[in-house]
């Protein structure tokens, strides 16, 4: 019978699957932003450049928002990688599991309104031809992964965290 320790629960790695979870969440960000950064500088992805001046303000100030968009949302898609790091917490285990759950919720919340805009608002009748469309629907796809793989990995550590403080 193998009896594990306070200490040994303490330095208890991540599982194998929530580190490829968190790892993936950062890859699901990463085609929607290198999109965003296209159409930042100039690469045709399906806009008009009326559209693009009109309506994003690109060139312009859009393009700041843009780019900005696309560094912060992968910023926060490397967020769950604390969760899985066994080297550095800015926070205390419970206030990280916490605003992981309250993220996870946000993340479920977002998606469906993204959902809800995606078919309703007139903002795909931008899109210049069906093959842009379905380029941005190809890149854009992998955002509605992140809250599952969000949740399972906050589900992952707050189960370690939880069986570590029973200890």
């Amino acid at each position: 019978m193998v009896v594990m320790t306070t200490t040994a629960l303490l330095t208890a790695p991540a599982p194998v699957w929530a580190r490829r979870a968190a790892h993936a969440i950062a890859l699901c960000a990463l085609p929607s932003g290198l999109w965003r950064v296209a159409m930042a500088s100039g690469v045709y992805v399906g806009y008009s450049e009326q559209v693009l001046r009109d309506v994003f303000d690109i060139p312009g100030w859009g393009i700041a928002y843009v780019v900005g968009l696309s560094v912060l949302a992968e910023v926060a898609a490397l967020f769950p990688l604390l969760l899985v790091g066994d080297r550095w917490r800015p926070l205390s285990p419970r206030t990280l599991v916490a605003v992981s759950w309250t993220a996870s919720a946000v993340l479920v919340l977002v998606a469906l309104w993204q959902l809800v805009v995606a078919f309703t608002v007139e903002s795909r009748t931008y899109m210049s031809s069906g093959t842009a469309e379905a380029v941005w629907w190809f890149v854009f796809a992998p955002l509605f992964a992140i809250p599952a793989l969000m949740t399972a990995v906050t589900w992952s550590y707050a189960k370690r965290h939880r069986t570590r403080a029973r200890a």
